[in-house]
């Protein structure tokens, strides 16, 4: 039977980083899992009904067709953009308009996008909480990707593309929990969590 994943991005411009990520995921589950289904909602084309939602308490059909897209999916990506250390509040409010059943026990992988490394933890401490809430069943690695990874991810050589390394291995997560293997992986010491910015932190203690 063939995989679906569906990808929430909840970027708010035209052509986004956060939309773009998605499609990173996209294009590594097809490449790990050929017949699996791949499709990106953007939450930006949404936000009218997300808000009448978040008001008269029900979904319009539009918004309906996707929240049913998210309840019939194996799996899904979901991608935020960080404003001041947290998710923007269309995510927040796009969550709020699921039935409070309907992640239970769904496999999920987080990303998200940021202009600096400093909103990094943004996954760990923003959104894995509210996906805890939901019970879904979050992979273990998050994919935040910052300008410098972007730029990064154009370069060849030694260190390269860091970022797309990340994104296949928690795409490798998602897929193995999909399908009942656990997350399929051990440690691997040689795939680089963490963008290279958060890296490059001098020490500011005086040398003696």
């Amino acid at each position: 039977m063939s995989l679906r994943v569906v990808a929430i991005s909840a970027g708010l411009s035209d052509s986004s980083s956060t939309t773009l990520l998605a499609q990173r995921y996209g294009e590594a589950i097809r490449a790990a899992r050929p017949d699996a289904s791949f499709e990106v909602v953007t939450l930006r084309d949404l936000a009218h009904d997300i808000t009448d939602a978040t008001i008269v308490g029900f979904a319009s059909p539009r918004l309906q067709h996707v929240i049913d897209q998210v309840a019939a999916a194996d799996a899904l990506v979901v991608v935020a953009p960080t404003f001041k250390a947290s998710y923007p509040g269309l995510f927040k409010s796009f969550f709020d308009a699921l039935e409070a059943e309907v992640l239970t026990g769904k496999p999920v992988a987080l990303a998200a996008t940021g202009g600096t490394a400093r909103h990094s933890l943004v996954i760990d401490y923003a959104m894995r909480p509210l996906f805890a809430y939901l019970q879904t069943m979050t992979v273990p690695t998050g994919v935040f990707a910052s300008p410098h990874d972007w730029a990064s991810s154009n370069r060849t050589g030694e260190g390269a593309d860091a970022l797309g390394a990340r994104i296949e291995r928690a795409v490798g997560e998602l897929l193995s929990v999909a399908e009942g293997g656990g997350t399929g992986r051990a440690f691997d010491d040689s795939i680089d969590l963490f963008s290279e910015t958060m890296l490059s932190i001098s020490d500011p203690r005086p040398q003696a």
